[in-house]
């Protein structure tokens, strides 16, 4: 064995260890010394140099080593194994097809650059084992900043509109005008006949413009079915009816002009704008045919029912209804209050409207007198102011008429709008009491079904069929209680928000109402003030030796020659009369 082992001092040459396994392990235990380099074998010096590590070596397997498996072959010591290092060039990047898309760049709002050479050094080295931190402050990684906003472009802006929601800007739109008063018929079914015009976006009717004809009873129709369809919607009521006078010219003007304001108070509701009967009524041809066919489709929505008979509940007042919310109730003292001030505006608006069509009357009559008073007047000079004059009066009548009716159709119009608003209002307070009470029925009678089911429950089980049948009225019972309670909560929560548009609304049209009346009355002072200064002026050239009105083929030659301010006098006076 001595011999055998005489030439490797380790004794386990790899050819010698399969033949002598068992004495080879025993040998190697008793006769091991320090490890050292082994020269011998020089194919296996470097694999062997980096497997074996110097200490206590465990027991041998059966393994047979091969140096052709794994071959090392030396490494560029100007790489790191993991990527390049700080100085490496930027060349050494990898290829676009063996490197993972790079994380975007974020942009920093208040920090300082960082250099650009960390980056590109980490997306340069084509890894994804490689942590990578795109900012780190010390804390951890941060959040995305704001974003920032587009540098100015040179070139012409873009004009910015105001944000206008989704809903906003899908909501359809109604334009629609009233005109065109006529009357028809004979002597005994004579009425007044208006031509409605709608412009809309609403994909809903046939075509964007049309135009139909609608009497005042029409107006009604459509009011009293807006308020059955939709319960505790404050709907635009229309004028008040009047049976002396219904054809005189300011009135219908009125009337009209009332009516308009209606329709388009209630096309720009968002929710009676879908209504199916403002369809017919804006859009359809045949009117009376198309109501009776819808009167007969649903014979039961007639007044007072609607929501409520769906339920099969009576809708009628009942005992007297007591206000159980705070909200509500000051809303009720509020609305009469407005009412009662409203009544007293309008009041006192038709007596200056009286006063400024009694000025007017006034004043024509005085024109009438002193027409006559220029007409037997003997002397020219005195008989041309006084015919002038008469027609100045004559005019300030026109102007006192006017004025009359143009505060009747801004202010005046308002006034009596919201006062019928307010008794529109009513009508939806109406409504949720109706609700309240058909609630309460609910209850009452879900009471007396429990009632009797426990009466025939404590009877036994010879009342069975009476009991399936008491059981299914006591379930449909709680399911009416059910759908009344919500139907009252629900009314509830509209008309919260209807009274909240009803007060907005009321604020615009009030400033515009008072806005044109001022505007108006200045202007008519200024017309007013117009007409006495051109009659001064007319008057100034009187006195300068001229008479107060010389037609243009009645100048004599030896005639002194006026200034240049009564020039002026005489041609403002022909060109009034003309």
């Amino acid at each position: 064995m001595d011999l055998d082992n005489s030439d490797s001092p380790w004794g386990d040459e790899p050819s010698s260890f399969a033949a002598s396994h068992a004495t080879s392990k025993s040998d190697t235990k008793e006769d091991t010394p320090a490890p050292a380099p082994v020269a011998a074998h020089p194919a296996l010096s470097e694999s062997r140099a980096e497997v074996r590590t110097p200490g206590r070596r465990g027991p041998r397997g059966t393994r047979k080593i091969s140096a052709q498996a794994t071959r090392l072959e030396a490494v560029d010591d100007t790489v790191d194994p993991l990527g390049p290092l700080a100085e490496a060039p930027l060349e050494t990047s990898a290829t676009p097809t063996d490197e993972a898309p790079a994380p975007p760049q974020k942009e920093s709002l208040a920090r300082s650059p960082q250099p650009p050479s960390t980056f590109s050094q980490i997306s340069g080295a084509g890894n994804l084992a490689d942590p990578i931190s795109l900012e780190e402050d010390g804390s951890g990684f941060r959040g995305p900043p704001p974003v920032q906003p587009a540098a100015d472009a040179p070139g012409p802006k873009r004009q910015t509109q105001p944000s206008m929601s989704v809903e906003q800007a899908a909501k359809p739109t109604f334009e629609i005008s009233v005109g065109d008063p006529h009357k028809v018929g004979d002597l005994t079914s004579s009425h007044i006949v208006y031509q409605i015009r709608t412009k809309t976006t609403s994909k809903a009717y046939r075509q964007p413009e049309f135009a139909v004809s609608r009497r005042y009873r029409d107006f009604l129709w459509l009011y009293n079915s807006m308020h059955n369809n939709n319960p505790g919607v404050v709907v635009a009521p229309p004028p008040e009816k009047q049976a002396v006078g219904r054809f005189d010219t300011n009135f219908v003007e009125s009337r009209r002009a009332a009516l308009e304001r209606m329709l388009n108070k209630i096309a720009s509701h968002p929710t009676l704008q879908q209504d199916g009967d403002l369809k017919i009524f804006l859009e359809s041809e045949a009117f009376n045919v198309d109501v009776k066919n819808k009167e007969n489709r649903e014979p039961d929505l007639g007044q007072n029912k609607g929501m409520f008979g769906s339920f099969g509940l009576s809708v009628g007042g009942g005992s007297k209804f007591v206000e159980h919310d705070d909200w509500f109730h000051d809303r009720k003292v509020y609305l009469d209050a407005l009412e009662n001030q409203l009544k007293a505006l309008l009041k006192s608006m038709d007596t200056v409207v009286a006063q400024r069509k009694g000025l007017a009357e006034a004043a024509g009559d005085f024109s009438a007198s002193l027409h006559a008073l220029s007409a037997v007047e003997l002397s020219p000079a005195l008989s041309s102011p006084l015919d002038g004059l008469s027609e100045l009066q004559y005019r300030i009548r026109e102007l006192y008429e006017r004025q009359a009716q143009q505060d009747v159709l801004t202010l005046g119009i308002t006034i009596d709008e919201y006062i019928r608003l307010i008794g529109s209002v009513k009508t939806a307070f109406g409504q949720r009491q109706k609700a309240f009470h058909s609630w309460h029925s609910a209850e009452s009678d879900l009471q007396k079904r429990k009632n009797t089911q426990e009466k025939i429950l404590r009877q036994g089980k010879t009342q069975q069929d009476r009991l399936n049948q008491v059981n299914a009225d006591v379930a449909d019972a709680e399911r009416k209680v059910h759908q009344t309670r919500l139907l009252f909560d629900d009314m509830g929560r509209l008309m919260r928000s209807e009274l909240q548009r009803f007060e907005k609304e009321k604020v615009e049209d009030f400033k515009s109402g008072v806005e044109t009346f001022l505007e108006s009355a200045v202007e008519a002072q200024k017309e007013l003030i117009e007409l006495w200064e051109t009659f001064l002026l007319r008057l100034d050239a009187g006195e300068d030796g001229l008479p107060y009105y010389v037609p243009p083929s009645s100048g004599d030659a030896g005639e002194e020659v006026p200034d240049s301010s009564s020039n002026v006098a005489n041609s403002t006076a022909a060109d009034d009369e003309e």
